[in-house]
This record gives C-alpha cells, sequence and structure tokens, in this order.
C-alpha cells in the first residue's frame, strides 16, 4: 500500500525551474496525505512562481496517479495572495519604501522596439562601472530580454530558506549588477498570459520578496506602453526619476507622448528624453554619422515637455553584436561612442541623486 513517504519521495522529483530545488524541499507541496484510493495534497506556491502552475499540477496528477492503488488525486490550493494585491489600481497602499534600495531609476517606452532593454541594461552596467550598488529589475513581463543581453539565461536563482510567501529570490550577480527578470521564472517559450491582480502580485514579489541588499540605485526596464505594470509601480513605490526612450522617428512621438503624459498623471519625476538609434556610424568609417531613421524626435520630445534631452545614442555593430553574445557594449568595449554616451548618462543620474 502507497505511503505517504513513498508519495513523498516521488514528488520531491519534480522541481523548481528556476531554483531546481524540489518543491517538497521548498515547500510548495505539502500535507500530503494518502487516503488509498485518493491522494490529496496542497500547493503553496509564492506569487513569483504562478507562471509554473499548471506545470506543477500536471506533473503531481501523473506522479501520484502512477501508483497502482491511487486513481484520484485532489489538489488544494493554498491562497498567497494578500488582500492588497487583489485590489484594482485606485485601491494599491500608499507608496511604500523599498528596504535596502535608496534611489528607483525608471526606464520606459511608449512603444517597443525602440532598445529601452539596452539602454537600461547598459545605464546599469555604467551605473556599477562608477562605484554604486546597481540592482536591475526587468519587470517586462511579456518581453524579458536582460538575461539574454546579459548572458545568463541558463542561471538558476536561488531561493532563501522558508515556505511559501516567506521566502525571497536571490538576484543573479552579472558585470557587478543585480537581476531580477521574469525570464528565470518561465520555461523558454512559455506564454505570459496575465492581467490586472495577477500582474499587480509579481510585481510586488518582485519588489518586496528579493534580497535587494543596500543598493545605491534600482534601474528598472518597464514593459513598453501604459498597462498595468506601470501604472502598479508607479503607485506601490517612490520612484526617483524616470527616462523616456525614444527614436529619432516622428511616428515614433505619439506613443512617448503617451507615456510621458501616464507619468505625469502619476506624479513621478521626469528625468529626461534619450534617443536611442539616433545614427549609425560605420566600423570601417568612425567619423561618418548616417540618419537612417531621420532626426529630431528626441528633441521634439523634449522640447514639447520642457525636459532636457540626455542623451543621443549611435548605432554601432558591435552593440548588436555584443548584446546577441550576452555582454552589453559598456563591458566589451568600452571606448565605442555608445559606451561613452551611457556611461555620461550614469555620470548624470549620479549627480542626480548621489553628488
Amino acid at each position: 500500500m502507497t505511503s505517504v513517504s513513498d508519495a513523498n519521495l516521488a514528488l520531491s522529483k519534480i522541481l523548481d525551474a528556476g531554483s531546481k530545488k524540489n518543491l517538497i524541499e521548498l515547500g510548495w507541496i505539502k500535507n500530503v496525505r494518502v487516503i488509498v484510493p485518493r491522494s490529496i495534497i496542497t500547493l503553496a506556491l509564492p506569487s513569483f512562481a504562478n507562471s509554473q502552475r499548471e506545470r506543477i499540477v500536471q506533473e503531481t496528477k501523473q506522479i501520484l496517479l502512477s501508483f497502482e492503488d491511487i486513481d484520484d488525486v485532489q489538489i488544494e490550493l493554498e491562497n498567497n495572495i494578500s488582500q492588497s494585491d487583489t485590489k484594482d489600481e485606485s485601491n494599491l497602499p500608499d507608496l511604500q519604501k523599498i528596504k535596502g534600495i535608496k534611489h528607483i531609476v525608471a526606464i520606459s517606452s511608449g512603444k517597443g522596439g525602440v532598445g529601452k532593454s539596452t539602454v537600461a541594461v547598459n545605464i546599469a552596467c555604467s551605473l556599477a562601472q562608477l562605484g554604486l550598488k546597481t540592482g536591475l529589475l526587468d519587470a517586462d513581463i511579456y518581453g524579458p530580454n536582460t538575461p539574454s543581453m546579459l548572458g545568463v539565461t541558463e542561471e538558476n536563482p536561488r531561493v532563501t530558506e522558508g515556505t511559501g510567501n516567506d521566502q525571497r529570490l536571490i538576484p543573479i550577480n552579472k558585470y557587478g549588477i543585480y537581476l531580477v527578470s521574469m525570464g528565470f521564472l518561465i520555461e523558454e517559450g512559455q506564454p505570459v498570459i496575465w492581467r490586472g491582480p495577477m500582474l499587480n502580485s509579481i510585481i510586488r514579489q518582485f519588489l518586496y520578496q528579493v534580497e535587494w541588499t543596500n543598493l545605491d540605485f534600482l534601474v528598472i526596464d518597464l514593459p513598453p506602453g501604459t498597462g498595468d505594470v506601470q501604472i502598479s509601480l508607479a503607485q506601490s513605490v517612490p520612484i526617483s526619476g524616470a527616462l523616456v526612450v525614444t527614436t529619432p522617428q516622428q511616428v515614433s512621438l505619439q506613443d512617448s507622448r503617451r507615456g510621458l503624459a501616464m507619468f505625469k498623471q502619476l506624479g513621478v519625476p521626469l528625468l529626461g528624453v534619450i534617443e536611442n538609434m539616433s545614427f549609425f556610424i560605420p566600423p570601417d568609417m568612425p567619423l561618418k554619422k548616417y540618419e537612417i531613421f531621420g532626426n529630431g524626435g528626441g528633441e521634439t520630445l523634449a522640447k514639447e515637455n520642457k525636459l532636457p534631452l540626455l542623451a543621443q545614442i549611435p548605432i554601432e555593430i558591435s552593440l548588436v553584436n555584443d548584446s546577441n553574445k550576452g555582454i552589453p557594449i559598456t563591458i566589451s568595449e568600452p571606448n565605442k561612442e555608445s559606451s561613452i554616451r551611457f556611461k555620461e548618462l550614469a555620470q548624470l543620474i549620479k549627480k542626480q541623486f548621489i553628488d
């Protein structure tokens, strides 16, 4: 006859996709009961692991039903989402500082494809090179690219001791920055199909259930647009300042204007505008500059909103190639023009908040 020990031993084969620890050890599967021909378990996933729920349920049923004397599996879900996580945006709690973080800088864009994540990664690396303890939160839930850009897609973030929501994620450390990303918590190719309350929950987990330790800056790579994630962040934590990334194309201004308007409405301080892909520098003609996407977009956006145009970042082949290899250009080729622009941005941010 199948015993509880037999069931626990079998279920210990189910692993967390991130830390690779088994779910019995993590306390995510608990209260295993065997009343032949039925087995009952409690599934107590922390919110940051909700994306794995369907897989875990399927594996649990498959393992328990493989015992000859068990033909029914019941799974009880332990509710670990706090009441504040399920409130709508208008009822979110007051701004709450994150222990261990001095300043939060959000990197935003009105639309995708403007290089926002590249900007966020290289600004974070540049801040770290200035001797500032820097974290990077990849809050682009639907397109988490920073693990690839930093060459850590095969890394597995560890989880602290404890069970359920008492546990903390330990950030991955690479190039002197501390990274947390949705990319570590979902399996490759798995879509993220979440809405309001669930998004609010995972964002709060990334903010308050991560072992951020004495950071001078937490750089947040926001998803493009003006959706739930941006609103949740702005209404949860005191953002020190936001940087808006756009391109020279006039057509990109409509989306960027909406993003700026959202931050103003939410009372988030705006630091300025960054124009990415401003011009192309051929590798064999470093003195040439080709405005392949036109010009004036960043300057127009900045003037309209009475903000400084903080940087115009060029397109360089090495920026693209090195990023594909998981090495930010500020690390691989610090003397390239784009690297110099990112370092100047980091100096401006440091001067604004530290100096």
